[in-house]
């Protein structure tokens, strides 16, 4: 059976919604999650704010679309380059490391917001972002332990963690140095930072 063609209707509802969410990660990162309101978002792009409401239930709905989405990105894009890898793990490593440096330069606002306002998030909401957030680290820790097999999982885990804190900065500390320049010592020091 084939899939019903997508609709210019369908089409624009989801550029809707995506423009939606981008613009909740700029206006959250800058004015905080309570600094922002539906209102606010609407105008954003272009909409009110009771539009939104078609979208989206609630802004706390918004901030868990956001983060619950970019935490399932990363898992899902993590897997496809570690299995793209096939059995290279080093290269699957250097792969990660280039991944997760393309989220940090590319969505520095995300990054803003999960720090700041993930307790904003509903208890599922922000166990579902925990849960994917785990999920991504053991993949990591998995191609770690594949090329330290006598290195215990829990120093792996925090040698991957401490990793994620570095590439994480990106939003506070890569301001006045090319992008270039930026992911080249990123990924440097990832890597020197994983031990490879």
């Amino acid at each position: 059976m084939s899939e019903a063609p997508t609709t210019a209707r369908v089409r624009a509802k989801a550029e809707r919604r995506s423009a939606l969410l981008s613009e909740a990660a700029r206006l959250f990162a800058s004015h905080g999650f309570d600094g922002v309101s539906i209102e606010d978002l609407g105008s954003s792009v272009g909409v009110s704010g009771p539009a939104v409401y078609r979208h989206f239930p609630s802004k706390q709905a918004v901030l868990a679309a956001l983060l619950v989405g970019v935490s399932q990105g990363l898992l899902d894009g993590g897997r496809a380059v570690v299995d793209s890898a096939g059995a290279d793990d080093s290269a699957a490593l250097r792969a990660l490391v280039r991944f997760h440096v393309d989220f940090a330069l590319r969505d520095p606002d995300v990054i803003r917001v999960q720090d700041r306002s993930l307790p904003a998030l509903a208890p599922q909401d922000r166990e579902s972002v925990r849960d994917l957030q785990r999920r991504y680290v053991d993949l990591w820790v998995d191609v770690l332990a594949r090329l330290s097999p006598t290195t215990d999982r829990t120093e792996l885990r925090l040698r991957a963690q401490a990793t994620f804190g570095l590439l994480n900065s990106t939003p506070h500390s890569a301001r006045s140095v090319t992008v270039a320049r930026t992911r080249a010592v990123l990924e440097e020091m990832a890597v020197a930072a994983l031990g490879r």
